[in-house]
């Protein structure tokens, strides 16, 4: 059956003291409203439809970043769930399948547990779990699985209170069922606002079958303050640490290693302690990572090794087998097989060619103050240490620059440049210059 998604994310969320709407903030370098996107994706929907109210704008672009393809429907006013519901299905209205609803702040929920809800074959079907400290977390009244009511914890007898089976939230329906339910919501409630909850009471009043799937608490982790955000982060990446073991990869002390929501490490990768991997990184099999790397938009081929303290960049692409040292920065390079950068270098908007070695200190100069150029190298070049490199400029196969020169012209191939002032010696210069200096301090004190 065809599969529809709806994201919930049109909260202000004023306990997280933020002028940035709730759904933006990060964990794993990503808006949290990406996680539940990437979980939903899994289970490869026809439509995904993301609601948005406050900071409309802002989570919007957020939303076309990580999905192109996902629609956004608009709820000015945040008049409850049910009524942002009803705004998600005006944009799909002629939608025939099963809809989802997700929230834009519960990134843990795994595609496991979210296929299990589409799979069902209840009319109703409630993400449900078992609450250490249930709290006031709306309660699951079941017999079975099949779901009686969800009651409001304001609206909940003693005994009722009692239950520690609650409410997630996520919801999955008929399009057209739903569509139902929720024209019959009524919003006479303290709050006054459509709660989407009450569609349980709607479709037992028609004699439809509600049920509940069942997960651990932690996937129904829903982030409210800062305290929980740094909480989800420290979660998160616990998973993603075990995840990458499970798949072949090896780190010295996993627990220093922090990962973003779309890291891919091959298997036999290699991380050394205090790594941090930023959005965009692709490491190849084989590859080796050494501490306190930094790497962000970057993609990392086989037999490949960086660090320690090396720094990756967007734009960073590295052939097999290159070797980045360290305290060295890549930025939007390309760097082919083989190529070698040691040690104290900045490689911004350069092509390098293979098995080149580029020497100590060097810098391409890339940034004039108001554009960007680029510097070609070819391979087989041996770059001296201490050169810069003023862009747009190229050097050629199997040429050679000596130490300290500041090249600003191209370099034909296989020719040597040396562009640095003459060296004069001035004999016992040193000593006069020396007597002076210590006299001077002397005559101070």
């Amino acid at each position: 059956m065809a599969l529809a998604l709806v994201i919930l994310a049109a909260g202000q969320g004023t306990r997280m003291n933020s002028d940035l709407p709730k759904v933006l903030h990060q964990i794993g370098g990503a808006p949290l409203v990406a996680h539940a996107l990437a979980a939903g994706q899994r289970l490869a929907p026809e439509k995904s439809v993301v609601v948005v109210g406050h900071g409309a704008e802002a989570v919007a672009k957020a939303v076309g970043k990580f999905d192109p393809e996902a629609e956004i429907a608009y709820q000015p006013e945040q008049l409850g769930t049910g009524h942002a519901v009803a705004q998600a299905l005006l944009q799909i209205s002629s939608f025939e399948g099963k809809i989802l609803v997700l929230y834009g702040d519960t990134p843990f929920i795994r595609p496991e547990t979210l296929e299990a809800l589409v799979k069902s074959t209840a009319d109703v079907v409630v993400l449900g779990f078992e609450a250490a400290d249930p709290g006031r977390y709306g309660r699951l009244v079941v017999e079975g699985d099949r779901l009686e009511k969800i009651v409001e914890f304001k609206d909940a007898s003693e005994e009722e209170r009692a239950l520690t089976l609650c409410n997630s939230g996520v919801i999955c329906c008929d399009a057209s069922l739903l569509a139902l339910l929720v024209r019959e919501l009524k919003n006479d409630n303290a709050a006054g606002e459509y709660y989407l909850t009450d569609i349980i009471e709607g479709a037992r009043s028609k004699g439809l079958v509600a049920e509940v799937v069942r997960c651990p608490e932690e996937e129904t982790l829903g982030i409210n303050t800062r305290a929980e955000l740094a909480r989800a982060e420290a979660l998160f990446q616990t998973r993603a640490r075990a995840e990458a073991l499970e798949n072949g990869v090896s780190m010295v002390d996993p627990a220093t290693v922090y990962f973003a929501l779309d890291t891919w490490l091959g298997r036999d990768v290699t991380v050394g302690p205090n790594v941090v991997f930023g959005p965009g990184v692709t490491v190849e099999s084989g590859a080796s990572i050494e501490a306190f790397c930094h790497l962000e938009g970057c993609h990392i081929s086989r037999g490949a090794t960086i660090g320690p303290f090396a720094r990756l960049r967007p734009g960073a692409e590295l052939a097999e087998d290159v070797h980045i040292g360290n305290f060295v920065e890549v930025k939007n390079s390309l760097l082919a097989e083989g190529v070698k950068v040691g040690h104290l270098t900045y490689l911004g908007d350069t092509n390098v060619g293979e098995h080149t070695n580029i020497g100590a200190g060097t810098i391409t100069c890339n940034y004039d103050g108001v554009f960007k150029h680029r510097t070609t190298i070819g391979a087989n070049v041996f770059i001296g240490s201490d050169t810069m490199l003023v862009a747009p400029v190229t050097v050629g196969d199997g040429a050679l620059t000596g130490s300290g020169s500041t090249i600003t012209e191209d370099v034909p191939a296989g020719a040597v440049a040396l562009a640095r002032a003459k060296q004069v010696n001035k004999p016992g210069l040193a000593v006069k210059l020396f007597e002076m200096l210590r006299a001077k301090k002397a005559a101070l004190k």
